[in-house]
Parts: structure tokens; C-alpha cells; sequence
């Protein structure tokens, strides 16, 4: 037996991970029904993995599926643990690892979109510099009064985390954040 694969006392060894943890987004078309969601997280809980995203919504109304949309993060191995659950959870039809599909289809990364509301006090020189940043970076005003504006603001991750950024000093108050919708190039469905 090798030495880092000694038993501990529990039914499982454990064996130390080699290989880096990396960002996954998962995409898992499930029956629409009540429960599944606490279902799906509650693996994810029940095993000490993290999920750094979440969206669920309702994609195919006549046949009762809804897909959720996960980015948790893991080396390959417990990524294939994650995926290997979710697919014997009754509910789930089908599991696909959005991240992995991409690079067999030539791609970095799948199509990630979130959308955002930022809420942002302003007056006086920060308000006019509030408004030139959020035009620069396409960010909409949904909302506005003397005092302060909401932005509503679509796109990559990153592109989010950087407008936040730069909006704290101007006066950020509040952000709300929907979590990544994703989805593959190419002609085919997950």
C-alpha cells in the first residue's frame, strides 16, 4: 500500500491531492419539482464542497425540466466525484461539465454572463465620474434620485468584479448579483 494512502480509521483513506484545484462550471437539467434543488446543494454541503455560483430556472416548461447552473471548484478528480453524485440523484437527467466541453470544442471557457445591480451614492463630482465609468462599461441607470444611482450591469464575471471595484471608492452601497448563466458554443445543446 502506498504511503500516502495509509488507512485512518474511517471507511474511506485519504489520499493527498497532486493535482491543482481548478474553476469548474457545471450545468444539470433536472425535473422541475419541489426538493431537488435542496436535493443538488445539499450533496455539495454534505461533502465539504464549495459552490461559488448559482442559478436555477425553468428552461423547458412542457416537460418540467429546469437547469441549474453551478461553478464550484476542485481538482479533476473530486470534480469527477461532484459529477458522478449529481448524476445518481434521482431527479437529474443529465450532467454536463460546461468547462471540460469547451476545451474539446477549441474554447477557453464556455459563454458566462451574469447580471448585476449596483447601487451607488453620488453627488457632486463622484456622481458625474458614477455616470462616465457606467457608460463606459455599458451599465444602464434603472434607478436614479439626487442621492444616489442603480445600475444594472450584464457581462463576464470579471468585467462585474472590476465595476464594483472601481465603483467602491465613488460610493458603492449595495450589490446584488444573479450568479453565472452559462452556455457552449456551437450548434448542439448540453
Amino acid at each position: 500500500m502506498n504511503a500516502h494512502l495509509q488507512p485512518t480509521g474511517s471507511a474511506y483513506f485519504i489520499a493527498k491531492e497532486t493535482e491543482a484545484a481548478e474553476s469548474h462550471t457545471l450545468s444539470v437539467l433536472v425535473a422541475n419539482e419541489p426538493g431537488v434543488l435542496a436535493r443538488v446543494i445539499g450533496l455539495f454541503s454534505g461533502r465539504g464542497y464549495n459552490i461559488e455560483s448559482l442559478t436555477v430556472s425553468e428552461t423547458e416548461h412542457e416537460a418540467h425540466l429546469s437547469r441549474i447552473t453551478i461553478v464550484t471548484r476542485g481538482t479533476p478528480h473530486v470534480l469527477e466525484q461532484i459529477k458522478a453524485q449529481l448524476e445518481r440523484i434521482v431527479p437529474v437527467h443529465r450532467v454536463v461539465d460546461l468547462s471540460v466541453r469547451a476545451r474539446e470544442l477549441g474554447h477557453d471557457r464556455p459563454i458566462e454572463r451574469e447580471l448585476a445591480l449596483i447601487k451607488v451614492s453620488g453627488q457632486g463630482e463622484d456622481r458625474l465620474e458614477a455616470l462616465r465609468l457606467a457608460d463606459a462599461f455599458h451599465a444602464k441607470v434603472i434607478d436614479a434620485t439626487t442621492e444616489h444611482f442603480i445600475f444594472e450591469l450584464t457581462g463576464k464575471v470579471s468585467k462585474i468584479d472590476q465595476f464594483i471595484a472601481i465603483m467602491k471608492p465613488l460610493g458603492l452601497i449595495e450589490i446584488c448579483r444573479t450568479g453565472v448563466a452559462a452556455m457552449n458554443r456551437g450548434p448542439k445543446g448540453m
